[in-house]
């Protein structure tokens, strides 16, 4: 598979070792908003290009993975890049999928591509783990947990409030939310009751800080539903305690069954990761293989991720699957 990246930052470097622990998959371009000369990539050999030059280059390409950002680049990117290529993106804005979906599926049809979006951990392998525990236990309730970790997303979307100069966030679950869940209490909680987000953002030199903490604290679907601390600190207190990007979390499903429901059940899946990007990444790829096989088949349109069988996203065949995965 001939694999281009859109936008070489830390999601954009993780699809490139990924693609490097991939043996059916090949690097063939990165493209980049930025002067392509000094963007310096790891693999040897491959061509860095302005991403204005990218629909040259549409027969040259199996799948395009887009490496933007939910609040402002993936809604444009997505809908204007599958006019030419399969893509994959992973669109992160819970309460936008279903227009972005639309938005994009109706240019996969009228083009001929398959686009595969809202691809990573969450949404993506909990979005699958939310399904199949809905399917298995009917009669239950729904629990998802993040971090800790930082945020791709929502530290995206500070840093591009006005007099931000860089910045970082961490969602961080409620501990006894937490532990009422896994006990089986099966709580009623708010948005507010499961999750606090952390900020630590570097300002530009006089900006007012007062409307950019007002700004990220009030900002939909990112900060306003939630108890929101900003810390205000310097680039080296960023670069030297915030330099990571780990995350992980939690997806719960309780339920009961038996005749008069005299039997109870909590279902818990869990990701630790060290590096958030990367493992994201991951998931990008092994998607990008189902998108080429989809494509092969003949198939057009946008899918998500509860669309593809699982044995597409396997290098391995179906045999092999049998034999020693199920």
């Amino acid at each position: 598979m001939r694999i281009g990246i859109v936008g070489y930052g830390n999601l954009g470097r993780g699809i490139e070792c990924g693609i490097k622990q991939n043996d059916d998959m090949e690097l063939c371009a990165v493209f980049t908003r930025r002067d392509p000369n000094t963007v310096k990539i790891l693999t040897e050999g491959v061509p860095v290009y302005s991403v204005g030059e990218i629909e040259k280059h549409k027969d040259e390409l199996d799948v395009v993975i887009l490496c933007g950002g939910s609040a402002t680049d993936l809604p444009v990117q997505t809908p204007e890049y599958v006019k030419y290529f399969n893509v994959v993106d992973s669109f992160d804005t819970h309460a936008k999928i279903p227009e972005h979906f639309d938005h994009v599926n109706a240019e996969a049809e009228k083009n001929g591509h398959v686009a595969l979006i809202s691809c990573g951990w969450d949404p993506g392998m909990f979005s699958l783990n939310r399904l199949y525990a809905n399917a298995v236990l009917p009669e239950g309730n729904d629990y998802t947990f993040w971090g800790k970790g930082v945020s791709q997303g929502h530290s995206d979307a500070i840093r591009r409030v006005e007099g931000v100069k860089d910045g970082k966030q961490y969602t961080i679950p409620v501990e006894s939310a937490l532990a009422q869940v896994r006990n089986g209490e099966n709580p009623e909680l708010t948005t507010r009751q499961k999750h606090i987000r952390e900020c630590f953002v570097v300002a530009e030199e006089g900006a007012d800080r007062a409307k950019i903490e007002e700004t990220i604290k009030t900002m939909p679907n990112y900060f306003a539903d939630y108890d929101t601390t900003v810390h205000f600190i310097s680039e080296e207190e960023l670069k030297r305690d915030h330099s990571g990007i780990p995350h992980g979390g939690f997806v719960f499903r309780t339920g009961v069954t038996g005749w008069n429901k005299e039997h109870s059940h909590v279902i818990e899946y869990s990701l630790k990761l060290d590096s958030n990007p990367e493992f994201t990444a991951s998931v990008l790829l092994a998607y990008a293989r189902a998108v080429c096989r989809l494509q092969k088949e003949g198939q057009k349109g946008c899918k998500t991720v509860f669309d593809i069988a699982p044995a597409y996203l396997s290098p391995k065949s179906g045999e092999e699957l049998r034999a020693h995965l199920l």
